[in-house]
C-alpha cells in the first residue's frame, strides 16, 4: 500500500500505517489496546553508549523546513535584472531598490522581508539553488510533494530520509529482502543487520510524519508539541502511577513470538515513551537566543533544545504552510511578504542558538517547496501553481553563494519556467557530502550530486 501526503485519502489502518503514527501513542497511551499499554510500561530503558556505525557521521545532522502550498520563487530570490519579470508581475514584483542583491550588479537579489537570511548569506552560510525541479512537472500540491517526499517521479513508495534510515542504520538497500526489522521498534539496528546501537529514530514536529521520513524499518517520531507527547493515565487518575512505575521497572518482556504484529507493536509503543521521556527533558530548556512567537520559530526553538541536550537523532523535519497565494500575494508587502518574514526570522534564529551551543557546524538545514508558481500574476492579484523554484541551503558546511543561472524569462513552458537542476542531484550532495551514505542506494538511481557542499 503506497503511503502519500494528502489527509482525505486516509484509509483504515494497516500494520504499516498504524507504524506511522505509532510513536504518538505515548500522547494517546488510553486509547490503545491493554496489550499494548502494559507492553509500554514494561519498556526497558536505552542504554548510553551504545556504539558507533563504521563510515557513517555521527555528529551530523540534517534539518528540513518544508515551504507548504507552492512557495512563489520569483518573489523570493527576484530576478530583478530581466525586464520580462515587471512585465509579468506589473503590480507584485519586487522593485530592484527594494531587493537585498546577492552581488553587485547581478540579475537577482532577495526579497526585502528576506533581511534576516541575507544576514547569513553575507556570512557565507547560505546557498541559493536556483531553478530546482524534475521532469514532467506535476501542478498537484498532494502529488508534487509525494515526488519530493520520495525522490521517485511516481510518488510512490518510501520517503527518501526513510530509506536514507533504512540503508545507513539496518543495512537495507536497493535489491534486498526480507532483512530483519530494526531494533526495538524505532530504533535502528548497525549497518549489515547485526548488532544494536542506542540511536534514536528522526523526529518531525506536526501532527503527522510527513512520507519523506517514512521507511520500511526504521519509522519517525511525530508530535506538535513535547507536553502532549507523553502516557497520559496519571491524567485520569492517581491509582494508575504505581503500576505504570511498578511495570516499567520489570523490563521487556521476551514471551512474544518474534516477528509477530504484537511484537512489531509493542516494540513500537515502548519506543515512544522512551522518546517521551527524551524529548520533554530537552525542550523543557530555556533556548539561548530570542525565537519569533510563530509556528516554524516554536518549532525551530524545540529542534535547537534537542540538539543542545546531546540527541543522537540525526534528521529533524519542520513546516510552514501558507504558500499557496492564489490572491492578494502582495509584493513588498501582504501575505506573502509575511510568510517569508517568518520564515527568515526563525531560520536566522536557529543558527544564532546552534552558533551559543557551538553546534552551528554540526546541522545544515535545506528549505524547499513542492513547486514555485507561474510567471506571470493572476486577475486575482496573486499566482498560480507553476514549476521551478529555488531550494535553499543553510550552514558552515554548504558552498555559500548563488548556484546556476536563473531561469530564462523568455523561454518558458506555456507560461512557466523550465527547470535546471533535478532536485534528486540536491539530495546526492546532501546525502553524499553531509550525511556519509551511498546516495544511489538511498534513491535508487544515480544522480550526479550538485556542487553545493563542501568536501
Amino acid at each position: 500500500m503506497s503511503l502519500h501526503n494528502n489527509p482525505s485519502d486516509a484509509k483504515a489502518f494497516t500494520r504499516r500505517q498504524f507504524l506511522s503514527s505509532g510513536m504518538v501513542l505515548a500522547s494517546a497511551s488510553l486509547a490503545v489496546p491493554m496489550f499494548l499499554q502494559k507492553s509500554a510500561w514494561a519498556m526497558a530503558r536505552v542504554q548510553p553508549g551504545g556504539g558507533s556505525i563504521p563510515g557513517v557521521p555521527e555528529d551530523r545532522i540534517l534539518v528540513v523546513v518544508q515551504m507548504g502550498g507552492g512557495n512563489d520563487g520569483l518573489n523570493t530570490v527576484c530576478p530583478v535584472g530581466f525586464d520580462e519579470y515587471y512585465r509579468y508581475r506589473p503590480t507584485i514584483g519586487i522593485r530592484r531598490e527594494d531587493a537585498l542583491m546577492l552581488s553587485r550588479g547581478g540579475p537577482v537579489g532577495l526579497h526585502p522581508q528576506l533581511a534576516p537570511v541575507k544576514e547569513l548569506y553575507d556570512e557565507g552560510l547560505m546557498t541559493v539553488v536556483q531553478g530546482v525541479g524534475y521532469p514532467n512537472p506535476n501542478r498537484s500540491h498532494f502529488s508534487s510533494m509525494d515526488i519530493w517526499h520520495t525522490g521517485d517521479m511516481s510518488g510512490t513508495g518510501d520517503g527518501w530520509l526513510g530509506r536514507y534510515y533504512d540503508a545507513q542504520c539496518c543495512g537495507y538497500g536497493a535489491g534486498e529482502s526480507g532483512r530483519a526489522p530494526a531494533a526495538a521498534g524505532g530504533g535502528v539496528a548497525s549497518a549489515g543487520g547485526t548488532g544494536n546501537v542506542a540511536l534514536p529514530p528522526p523526529i518531525a514536529i506536526g501532527r503527522t510524519a510527513p512520507l519523506a521520513m517514512q521507511g520500511r524499518l526504521v519509522q519517525p517520531v511525530s508530535f506538535e508539541t513535547a507536553d502532549l507527547f507523553r502516557w497520559t493515565g496519571q491524567d485520569v487518575h492517581p491509582s494508575l502511577v504505581d503500576p505504570y512505575t511498578d511495570l516499567n521497572r520489570r523490563g521487556a518482556t521476551d514471551d512474544m513470538a518474534a516477528g509477530s504484529n504484537v511484537e512489531f507493536l509493542t516494540r513500537t509503543a515502548l519506543d515512544a515513551q522512551v522518546s517521551s521521556d527524551l524529548i520533554r527533558a530537552a525542550v523543557s530548556q530555556r533556548p539561548l537566543v530570542d525565537y519569533p512567537r510563530s509556528g516554524l520559530g516554536q518549532q525551530m526553538s524545540m529542534v535547537a533544545s534537542m540538539i543542545r541536550a546531546g540527541m543522537k537523532t540525526r534528521v529533524y523535519y519542520v513546516d510552514i504552510g501558507g504558500f499557496d497565494t492564489h490572491a492578494g500575494q502582495g509584493g513588498a508587502n501582504g501575505s506573502h511578504a509575511n510568510l517569508l518574514g517568518q520564515w527568515a526570522q526563525a531560520v536566522r534564529a536557529f543558527y544564532r542558538d546552534l552558533k551559543e551551543q557551538g553546534n552551528d557546524g554540526r546541522a545544515m538545514t535545506m528549505s524547499f517547496s513542492e513547486f514555485g508558481r507561474r510567471v506571470g500574476q493572476n486577475a486575482s492579484g496573486g499566482t498560480d501553481h507553476g514549476t521551478a523554484a529555488p531550494l535553499y541551503l543553510f550552514g558552515p558546511m554548504v558552498k555559500a553563494g548563488v548556484h546556476g543561472d536563473h531561469p530564462s524569462m523568455t523561454d518558458l513552458d506555456d507560461g512557466d519556467l523550465k527547470y535546471r537542476i533535478d532536485f534528486r542531484t540536491v539530495y546526492a550532495a546532501v546525502l553524499k557530502n553531509w550525511m556519509g551514505a551511498d546516495p544511489e542506494m538511498v534513491l535508487e538511481g544515480r544522480y550526479r550530486p550538485a556542487d553545493v557542499v563542501r568536501t
